[in-house]
């Protein structure tokens, strides 16, 4: 999903052409195959300041596109809390992100509601800039607002991709600023990834049955540990803002989450897979 809660490079030609569709090469979209994956979320611990007694939910996470279409995610994560007096309160993150495939723009759409009346909504754009540029943010909402970042920064997707080809060359370690557009699309977060030795084919038969899940059983897949630190922290004595652990499978899918948020702690389980079909690309052909 890789993790929570987000490319066009464009494969139009013009020419005097009629265009024509293509699939994209099986090599393009084999690190991310798009799918949608149901979660259900349940309460692991809950420390007496949190305001916690019970917790459950789902979540609904998709991906979609290919290399030439860009990525899309959408995520879906609805939570029903009580607190220590018993009033019970419904959350609703809805997500919806768009990367291009070289890692330039990335778009989002997020709202947040609270028993059923919306509380957040955060809209806009991330452009990276050339020679050298940083990143240009543009905010639609809350406000209008326009951020500068750092050039370096990776966006959700980008940095998924770049964890999985570390993975399989068998790096262990993978530390970058990472843009999400949380906190009303103005937060940076330092991550720092550890990612286990590899679990070979079969393992996932090992984890609780999913509906549709038997389709990674011949895959390989790591163990990884993500933590977000506020910026300018210091790593080595610095308590992270939340960590997420899961099994990250070789297509991109996940499995067994942990979401630790200090003074809580929440697991998702893998309930249904959906393999999705890659989407096509538009391509010309002389006539």
């Amino acid at each position: 999903m890789g993790n929570g809660p987000s490319r066009v490079a464009a494969c139009l030609v013009f020419a005097v052409v009629a265009p024509e569709v293509v699939a994209a090469p099986a090599e393009q979209v084999a690190g991310l195959a798009p799918h949608r994956a149901v979660y259900d979320i349940s309460l692991v611990e809950a420390l007496p300041g949190a305001g916690i007694s019970e917790l459950t939910g789902r979540m609904v996470y998709e991906l979609t596109g290919s290399e030439c279409a860009g990525y899309t995610q959408k995520m879906r994560f609805v939570t029903s809390s009580t607190n220590q007096e018993g009033d019970v309160s419904i959350t609703d993150l809805r997500t919806s992100t768009w990367e291009n495939s070289t890692g330039d723009r990335f778009r989002f759409d997020n709202s947040q509601y609270r028993d059923q009346r919306r509380v957040e909504q955060t809209v806009g754009e991330a452009v990276r800039g050339k020679n050298p540029g940083g990143v240009r943010v543009e905010l639609t909402k809350p406000k209008k607002r326009v951020l500068k970042i750092p050039a370096h920064v990776m966006f959700p997707v980008q940095h998924s991709r770049h964890m999985l080809e570390l993975a399989r060359k068998g790096e262990t370690v993978f530390s970058v600023d990472l843009y999400d557009a949380s906190e009303r699309g103005e937060k940076v977060y330092s991550t720092s990834a550890y990612i286990a030795p590899r679990r070979e084919p079969g393992f996932n038969k090992s984890l609780p049955p999913a509906e549709n899940g038997e389709v990674l059983d011949e895959l390989v897949s790591w163990p990884v540990a993500l933590s977000y630190y506020e910026q300018g922290s210091e790593k080595e004595d610095a308590l992270p803002v939340y960590e997420i652990s899961f099994i990250f499978f070789e297509n991109g899918v996940s499995r067994r989450l942990y979401i630790d948020y200090g003074n809580f702690s929440i697991r998702g389980e893998l309930k249904n897979l959906t393999m999705l079909e890659p989407e096509q690309c538009k391509t010309t052909k002389k006539q």
